[in-house]
């Protein structure tokens, strides 16, 4: 193999090695057949994606009362996987009953057991978002709901590493440098954020805040990248069954945070519906929209696509913020946001697929050299003929006369 280009030793033919092409774009089949209808859908994903987790920072700062929550986290997420649940049920019905004659039932015990074991994997991002959940509330103690947002995107640098060393993803070097743009967006937009005299766990502000942030970017990007891995490594799976199964995963998960916490702080905490309030309600509903849209992020598009639709949120959640509790929109945030667009621009430009265009390019030399060996061969086959036949003729002509 040479610059990712196999050449067979029998008839020479040349094609571009499958190992040099990313696995994580097992939607590229379908990239051809995509209908104005669908590339409409797919704007829609990203604009009702930028509104709920825009949204998301407001109601979980409005859900709080004197700085704290009434409510237990843990009940919050378990009712949104709860109504994901529902959701997914509910689709796999419709689906079913527009199945065609012939079509493997999706509602037999055979189908869903043998889904179930293949989608195993499921239950490492349901774990990973279950702990990443209850992060969230945790987060928006100690930061205004404009900073929780910006700090979120630092996991787009995270998930672009676990994506080249998971999913063997491929950046160009301008899309490596536009995710050192976002890092730099967010850090700017993060000088002199946190607020003075106050700590976080017993520790200093900047050490409990920074702890906290570690964790809350690690997590969640793991759980994205291996719930898109695990999304695409069963890609002829139905959509809803597959979310069937992760939202299961996850509702069991939180179930049995809901199961320790009762243990800790007595049978009281045990009610899930205690604390709840009309903005409770809407983050469960605004929650459980939002993992929706999100699988279908991670089964048909990517990881870093999601990341980059939901920084467009950004915006929309500081002036919110400002709007409605009166938190100051900094130069430095206005910096930053410039910077973070700027990468996202600068991340999807067609000058930062060049690697891409070269696998192209490679191609279409393999093509025209082919063709020009055919041409070739059959130019000698022609010559050749030629030859032959002046050979032939040129030796009748020097044969003998026999006489008569």
């Amino acid at each position: 193999m040479k610059n990712g280009v196999v050449e067979c030793s029998v008839c020479h033919s040349r094609l571009v090695s499958p190992t040099t092409r990313p696995i994580s774009r097992a939607y590229d089949r379908h990239k051809s057949n995509v209908s104005s209808k669908q590339r409409a859908l797919n704007v829609l994903l990203v604009v009702g994606d930028c509104i709920l987790v825009g949204l998301q920072p407001i109601l979980v700062y409005m859900s709080k009362v004197d700085g704290k929550f009434n409510f237990s986290p843990i009940s919050v997420n378990f009712l949104t996987e709860a109504a994901k649940v529902l959701f997914a049920v509910l689709m796999l019905l419709f689906q079913a009953r527009r199945q065609k004659v012939g079509e493997k039932p999706l509602l037999s015990i055979s189908t869903f057991i043998q889904a179930a074991r293949a989608n195993i994997l499921l239950a490492v991002p349901a774990f990973l978002y279950a702990v990443n959940n209850y992060l969230k509330f945790t987060m928006q103690l100690y930061f205004n709901p404009a900073t929780v947002k910006m700090l979120s995107n630092l996991k787009v640098l995270v998930i672009a590493v676990l994506l080249k060393v998971i999913m063997r993803r491929r950046f160009s070097i301008i899309q490596w440098e536009a995710l050192a743009l976002l890092l730099i967006g967010i850090s700017i937009n993060q000088l002199r954020s946190l607020p003075e005299g106050t700590t976080a766990m017993g520790l200093p502000v900047e050490a409990g805040a920074y702890i906290l942030t570690l964790i809350f970017v690690t997590v969640p990007s793991m759980a994205s990248v291996f719930n898109e891995y695990a999304l695409k490594s069963q890609y002829d799976t139905s959509i809803y069954l597959q979310n069937l199964f992760l939202y299961g995963y996850g509702a069991i998960f939180n179930f049995l945070g809901i199961v320790g916490s009762a243990i800790i702080k007595g049978p009281s905490s045990f009610d899930i519906l205690q604390g709840h309030s009309k903005a409770t309600i809407l983050l469960i509903c605004n929650n459980a929209a939002q993992g929706i849209l999100s699988s279908f992020f991670f089964k048909y598009a990517d990881t870093i696509l999601k990341k980059y639709s939901s920084t467009v949120a950004t915006i929309f959640t500081g002036f919110a913020s400002a709007a409605l509790f009166g938190h100051t929109l900094t130069i430095n945030f206005m910096l930053g946001i410039t910077i973070v667009f700027i990468s996202m621009h600068q991340f999807f430009s067609p000058l930062s697929k060049v690697k891409d265009e070269q696998q192209n390019g490679l191609l279409e030399l393999v093509d025209v050299d082919d063709e020009r060996r055919s041409r070739d061969s059959f130019i000698n086959m022609a010559a050749g003929a030629n030859d032959e036949a002046s050979h032939h003729v040129n030796t009748e002509d020097r044969q003998p006369l026999l006489p008569r």
